[in-house]
């Protein structure tokens, strides 16, 4: 089967609870994009009143040592050994637990493992539930195969695709964020995939959430305009180029300020590199909601995303993004009406888009509008209901029930 396939099988019990054993590497309280979406979808799929066991190693205390979040687990996790990641110390890899999730779900029968990392407690999940002929379903979320090139790892792009490639093909469905990502994944030869987009919460990412007083803490009046960059701060984040446009329309004259709001290795590099911008740290909740609100152009350089939910938490907070025409960037934005897209790599293009926005207040304007308008299409709600449907399906399979190794699917297109 390829990419063009989905599932047909009726839905069967449609209101009924599912049991979906979740298992994941990462999790609230660690701060990225994956933990933070999965946090959401669990706590979503909970208030349906399905029934979620997730298996999960321990958060580090680096994740979140000072952060205000409760990181009490819920009744029904499990909790296993793990290990700092070499190139993430503030995440843990999950380490095998193969034995023990069989002597779990043969206790405890889930309708569904959902596996949202590939690491080897992933592995290990896989491994398990096809020795229980239980139904399977992965997410891709992280482009590990193209990080690997700026950690002096790239001699290992083949191998760590054919990784991948293998663990996500012995699911019985992937779901992907984005129509780019499925088409360049079929392409390396992963099967059965289906589209699955981001959710963003509007109500708490929103234009209101901008405050003078943080403005007032950055040095800067309501006429100054403030570039904002979001995320973690490392080299496949392309973060130079933040340093780059913030100089180069300094140098004419404008007034502007840059921020950078998180925290990770390229700190030290790029406070040496422009010493005259605001370094804020990792923030959460209503601060990091404030925290974009107060900004007036998002800049997002990023060349290595699967999504990136900063694009579309920065349009729900009303800023005008200039980003790559990559990932959600490319799902989300239309050129010149909600957002401005460059093409990949075109670095002098991303410079002159961002100066187009600095000195032109009535276009600023428009773009902010307009992003956050179309932030509005993207709540949690649809999110959940996609994925609940996902699930639903797997586990309806009547080919599981006779001992099949995949479920029916139909050609379409």
């Amino acid at each position: 089967m390829n990419d063009t396939t989905i599932i047909i099988e009726p839905l069967l019990a449609k209101n009924r609870q599912l049991r979906v054993a979740l298992v994941t590497e990462t999790y609230p309280p660690d701060v990225n994009g994956v933990a933070l979406t999965l946090g959401r979808i669990v706590d979503g799929l909970r208030a349906k009143g399905h029934d979620v066991w997730l298996v999960r190693p321990s958060p580090s205390r680096r994740t979140h040592e000072g952060a205000n979040m409760d990181v009490a687990a819920h009744q029904s996790d499990v909790i296993v050994r793990g290990m700092p990641i070499p190139m993430y110390p503030e995440l843990k890899l999950g380490l095998p637990a193969k034995r023990a999730l069989i002597k779990l779900w043969t206790q405890r029968r889930p309708d569904v493992v959902h596996v949202a990392t590939e690491g080897p407690l992933g592995w290990s999940a896989i491994q398990a539930a096809k020795k229980l002929r239980l139904p399977i379903t992965s997410d891709f979320r992280t482009n590990f195969h193209a990080y690997s090139a700026f950690y002096g790892l790239g001699w290992l792009k083949t191998a760590i695709v054919g990784y991948m490639r293998k663990f996500h093909n012995s699911a019985h469905c992937t779901m992907v964020p984005t129509s780019e990502i499925k088409i360049a994944l079929s392409g390396m030869g992963f099967q059965r995939l289906i589209v699955v987009p981001r959710g963003i919460d509007t109500q708490l990412f929103c234009p209101s959430k901008r405050s003078p007083k943080l403005r007032e803490t950055w040095g800067v009046s309501e006429n100054t305009t403030v570039l904002i960059s979001v995320g973690r701060l490392a080299a496949e984040k392309n973060l130079d180029v933040v340093i780059d446009t913030f100089q180069f329309i300094k140098n004419q004259g404008h007034d502007i300020r840059l921020v950078f709001v998180g925290d990770g290795p390229l700190r030290g590099h790029l406070e040496r590199r422009c010493p005259e911008a605001i370094f804020c740290g990792v923030q959460h909740g209503e601060s990091l909601a404030s925290h974009y609100a107060s900004g007036d152009i998002f800049l997002f350089p990023s060349l290595t995303e699967t999504f990136g939910n900063v694009t579309i938490e920065a349009m729900a907070c009303g800023l005008a993004v200039v980003a790559f025409n990559r990932a959600a960037a490319r799902q989300l934005i239309l050129h010149k009406s909600n957002g401005l897209l460059v093409e990949s790599e075109d670095h002098e293009s991303f410079v002159s888009q961002a100066q187009r926005v600095v000195e032109d207040r009535v276009l600023r304007d428009q773009l902010r509008h307009r992003a956050r308008q179309s932030s509005l299409e993207n709540g949690w709600g649809s999110v959940l209901d996609q994925t609940e449907e996902v699930l639903r399906r797997v586990s309806h399979q009547d080919s599981f029930r006779d001992g099949l190794s995949r479920p029916i699917y139909a050609r379409v297109g």
